[in-house]
């Protein structure tokens, strides 16, 4: 354990970033075919369980009595969780390492995902060479994060704000896809066109199959996002809402596997089928822990302080600020700012009369009163904050509070 975080607040801040990493790379390989990214899902798979391991073991040593015991229990089951998400990431890259196939149909249908994975290519003279990252500011420039950076034979995972580029760097970035003019811009790369499938005379049962895929993928990480932000605000409410998303995985998936059979017999080749299925499994068991995490929440237990505050500080933090009257984003929509864009935030949900409405379409419009919850970087709160009709300020302790604008 010398090597790695002493405390159980910062291993656990790490386990979440790294288990999305994985699950973001693991896509990343299947849309780009990339058995080079797929094999650093499963170098990450090593690190996780180190973390793992470690995390138990400061469990048990922590728990000197029933009662505390009893509080480290929380803690498990979200580290089994964060687990189980790794390993469905491993499961994801395997379609790529193991050659399972699939259809070119899922390629060209994850560029209209709600969130895409992009690689672009950094060149000699753009505004990226020879910069560090926190100087790009690229989510809140494009909306997009560096997920990972192949340097020549190298991949670089353990990235952070000092990291600098240099020219021939390869990025590989998780975002909004609206962002990708802005980015490739600020890499001096071509202009990107996405793959498109071709159009039949028809929707086939693989159609329909590809498109519920894209769906489950969309919604396994729309249930992750939420049950992590119901864990940071222990909102019961939040939590209601990812087990209705994991319903939902589960019915979509049972559709799939019957438009994938079906399919099987329209001259099909079977074995970009088989990834189809394998794909649709990881997606479904994301949500499976997503609704282990909020379980808890769910039943009423007591969780262990540490699980807000470490999950609060890592890579990406959740927001919940409301909409002031007069305020920029009172009336708009959210296509209209563009959050994912600038200042990088995702809204996962709106609360709005004591109801949720998740995974807000851009046409959704924000009124006086309601709240979001929000995930992005840190050095973003300020703008969102302003953008609701707020100023962020630091308290006696430390902590953000919101003070009419």
């Amino acid at each position: 354990m010398e090597d790695r975080p002493r405390t159980l607040r910062a291993m656990l801040a790490e386990a979440k970033d790294t288990s999305e990493l994985m699950v973001d790379l693991a896509y990343a390989s299947v849309y780009f075919n990339d058995p080079d990214m797929a094999e650093e899902v499963e170098e990450l798979e090593g690190q996780m369980s180190d973390l793992v391991h470690d995390m138990r073991a400061v469990c048990v040593l922590a728990a000197r009595s029933a009662r505390e015991a009893e509080g480290m229990s929380s803690v498990l089951q979200v580290v089994s969780a964060i687990e189980r998400m790794g390993n469905d990431a491993v499961d994801i890259a395997h379609i790529v390492t193991k050659k399972l196939g699939i259809p070119h149909q899922l390629v060209a249908d994850l560029s209209d995902a709600e969130e895409v994975s992009h690689r672009v290519l950094v060149s000699e003279g753009s505004h990226m060479a020879h910069r560090p990252l926190s100087a790009l500011e690229l989510t809140v420039q494009a909306g997009m994060s560096v997920m990972a950076i192949h340097r020549g034979r190298n991949w670089i995972t353990d990235i952070d704000g000092g990291t600098v580029l240099v020219p021939d760097d390869v990025l590989f970035l998780r975002g909004s896809p609206e962002g990708i003019t802005r980015l490739r811009e600020l890499a001096a790369a071509p202009v990107w066109e996405p793959p498109r499938a071709e159009d039949g005379p028809a929707v086939t049962d693989l159609d329909r199959a590809v498109d519920v895929l894209v769906e489950m993928k969309n919604l396994s990480e729309a249930a992750v996002g939420l049950a992590y932000s119901a864990l940071v605000l222990a909102d019961r409410g939040l939590a209601a809402e990812v087990c209705h998303l994991e319903d939902r995985l589960d019915e979509m998936k049972e559709n799939l596997e019957l438009w994938v059979l079906r399919s099987a017999g329209d001259n099909i080749d079977p074995a970009a089928l088989r990834g189809l299925l394998h794909l649709a499994e990881a997606a479904e068991d994301l949500g499976d822990q997503a609704q282990a995490m909020v379980w808890l929440i769910e039943k009423e237990e007591k969780l262990h302080p540490i699980l807000g505050i470490a999950l609060g500080e890592a890579d990406e933090v959740v927001v919940r600020y409301p909409i002031a009257a007069g305020s920029a984003a009172e009336e708009s929509t959210l296509s209209d700012l563009q959050w994912n864009v600038e200042p990088g935030f995702t809204v996962l949900a709106i609360r709005r009369g004591g109801r949720y409405v998740y995974r807000p379409r851009g046409k959704n419009r924000l009124l006086a009163g309601d709240e979001i919850i929000a995930s992005g970087p840190d050095e973003g709160c300020p703008m969102l904050a302003r953008m609701c009709g707020w100023n962020l300020v630091v308290d006696e302790d430390g902590d953000n509070q919101l003070e009419p604008a």
